[in-house]
């Protein structure tokens, strides 16, 4: 898996606003008897499933909006996820405002879930703050969280079941960035069921995408699910099948339970599953290092081409 993961848990983004979408895809199975997904007409004569799929569809907004009242200028962080997170302007222009003082990291705030809070409330000249703009950056997650682990994580797939690890640090063949040091990438063929590595709450779901290819453009568009632990930090399952995902936002799930089936979506050069564990590091999102249970609960630290069983 590419380091990419880094865009389920920070955004960075310029002010700017989004709205749902719908698309029409195509399911039908290939002369083989693959299933195939796609947004293209399927050949003349294929027998063919229409579905129709909301691309927000169970995505809990993490964004700033802009209002002008009166003769002020607000930026609004707004944290619809059920975690804490933490949130920076960046980059800011000023144009016609009068900036409030502000510390090198720029205007920061950490949200509790579902809120809102103002990162900036400045007054302008004029009759509108001209010239005005900024980015911003949000990290999932509690600031400083401290990966305390029960014990050692559950294998994500079926207990007895054993599959390769294609890489685990310290290879950083594609694990290149602070998010995905850590992360362990297992060779799961496509449609292998998932089940959670350790309790929590999942705040967390991305499933829009039916596509995987060793392709730039697949940067950011694995399937996810991402499940919140107890000491502050999140699991991140990625590259999981389009439609198989079984659990939504809000939701506990317990250790061992079945979340979602494995995949080839997004950034990739084949089915696998990408597992992590990330902290916020203080609006920096880092992979943390992770041990397996092994036999009569062992902790096994993961390797690169080592076979991994499920106990």
């Amino acid at each position: 898996m590419n380091a990419a993961l880094a865009a389920a848990i920070v955004v960075l983004l310029t002010a700017a606003g989004s709205a749902a979408t719908a698309q029409a895809l195509y399911k039908y199975r290939d002369p083989s008897g693959a299933w195939v997904y796609t947004d293209r007409q399927p050949p003349p004569g294929t027998q063919a499933q229409t579905i129709s799929v909301d691309l927000e569809a169970k995505a809990p907004r993490l964004t700033v909006e802009q209002n002008v009242d009166g003769v002020r200028v607000n930026v609004v962080a707004i944290n619809e996820c059920a975690c804490e997170a933490e949130f920076a302007l960046r980059g800011i222009v000023a144009g016609t405002v009068t900036l409030p003082a502000h510390n090198s990291d720029g205007y920061r705030a950490v949200l509790q879930p579902h809120s809102r809070k103002a990162l900036l409330s400045a007054p302008f000249l004029g009759t509108s703050p001209d010239g005005f703009s900024y980015s911003w950056r949000a990290v999932l997650g509690r600031p400083g969280a401290v990966h305390r682990p029960p014990g050692p994580y559950r294998a994500p797939f079926a207990l007895g079941g054993a599959y390769r690890i294609n890489q685990a640090y310290p290879s950083r063949f594609t694990h290149v960035t602070a998010d995905s040091e850590y992360a362990v990438d297992i060779g799961l063929p496509d449609g292998t069921p998932v089940y959670a590595a350790r309790d929590g709450i999942v705040i967390n779901v991305r499933h829009d995408n039916f596509r995987g290819a060793p392709d730039p453009a697949m940067y950011d568009q694995a399937n996810v699910v991402q499940i919140l632990h107890d000491d502050g930090t999140i699991a991140v399952y990625a590259h999981l099948h389009w439609e198989s995902i079984r659990v939504q936002p809000g939701q506990s799930v317990r250790r061992g339970e079945y979340i979602a089936d494995s995949g080839n979506t997004g950034l990739t050069t084949g089915p696998h599953l990408h597992f992590a564990v990330i902290r916020n590091a203080g609006l920096k999102a880092e992979s943390v290092p992770i041990e397996f249970a092994g036999p009569a609960g062992a902790a096994i630290t993961p390797q690169t081409g080592m076979m991994l069983t499920a106990y």
